[in-house]
């Protein structure tokens, strides 16, 4: 059984942490077997700070879940983490951009079985002199790197209870009526169609749009968005057979009545989902990246500097992403042998 390759994350933040209280109750929460691709020393220090009773292993893909149940595996990469916990600084970067392309390595080389990301601090990063605009821009270059366009990644929460996609994401809000095409909500509706259909076993899922004024526009009286941009992307969609329904007004698309007539829900601008899908399930919602070659999750939740070395974090986001992406890879298997 291949590993699921773990990134450190934010040294300073409360990704170690995480990665080191999940390992300690690894029988108990039955965790899927992962390796922590970071620094062995640095690791083995935080977890005398937070006095777990953590035995660490330098380990490579092929040994790691063997490892597993005896002791924390780490992939060691050369570069130390010297970071205090809360007080980060520009000199992580190095080692969290050096975890990422390793682990999608790992993944790409098929040692490991998907990439899953502690968070990192995107002001951290550009400090440190790191040219992506985060985690995700940076997923698809390492995608492309045998040459090639980038994919398109999207963003997906998920949940048991709820999944939503932004269609915009990180962009003032006065910029979204702008930014906002027909063909911006096709393009990611068929990449959250097909991604769904080959990772999460929904063969024909279905696609609920809200509107991205109140009352979907009211018929046009509240704003002309909804009929001239995304009502024809929703035409389009079912023109290619996939099911999209919609444009809804937002505030009524969310209570659990309207979430079973949907598998996913596509909002116009990041608050309008990720709002009722933190409200939700915040301990417990994951962080996908759709349009990748390979399963990439993540909790959904920053670096929380205030609780790093504390011993109070919540690792239940982390587990979460674990666990789904190992149900994502598993589901994904008879496809790709196929």
């Amino acid at each position: 059984m291949r590993p699921l390759a773990l990134t450190l994350g934010e040294p300073a933040g409360i990704g170690p942490d995480l990665a080191l209280l999940l390992w300690t109750e690894r029988e108990a929460l039955d965790v899927p077997p992962f390796l922590l691709v970071g620094d062995p020393v640095f690791l083995a220090v935080r977890a005398r700070l937070l006095n777990l009773p953590v035995q660490i292993a330098n380990a490579d893909a092929r040994s790691a879940t063997s490892l597993f149940p005896q002791a924390l595996p780490v992939l060691p990469l050369g570069i130390g983490a010297a970071a205090t916990p809360g007080k980060p600084g520009p000199g992580s970067a190095a080692i969290v951009k050096a975890a990422i392309k390793r682990a999608v390595e790992l993944v790409q080389t098929g040692e490991a079985s998907a990439v899953v990301t502690n968070p990192i601090s995107k002001a951290v990063m550009q400090a440190g002199g790191f040219p992506f605009p985060g985690h995700t821009e940076y997923l698809a270059h390492l995608a492309a790197s045998g040459g090639g366009r980038p994919p398109r990644p999207v963003l997906l929460i998920w949940s048991e209870r709820l999944s939503v996609v932004p269609v915009t994401i990180h962009i003032p809000i006065i910029d979204v009526p702008r930014l906002l095409t027909t063909d911006l909500i096709v393009d990611t509706a068929r990449i959250v169609a097909r991604d769904f259909a080959r990772r999460f076993g929904i063969a024909a899922p279905r696609l609920a749009f809200c509107g991205l004024n109140p009352h979907a526009g009211e018929g046009g009286m509240l704003g002309l968005e909804d009929e001239i941009v995304v009502k024809p992307a929703i035409e389009r969609l079912k023109a290619e057979g996939i099911a999209a329904s919609g444009p809804y007004s937002a505030d009524t698309l969310f209570h659990s009545d309207a979430r079973r007539r949907y598998d996913v829900a596509l909002g116009m601008y990041h608050d309008q989902v990720l709002i009722p899908a933190k409200t939700l399930a915040f301990d417990r919602a994951v962080n996908v990246t759709l349009g990748l070659p390979f399963v990439r999750t993540s909790p959904d939740h920053g670096t929380a500097f205030d609780l790093a070395g504390t011993g109070r974090a919540n690792p239940a986001s982390l587990l979460a992403a674990l666990r789904l992406a190992q149900r994502l890879v598993q589901a994904e298997a008879p496809v790709a042998a196929a």
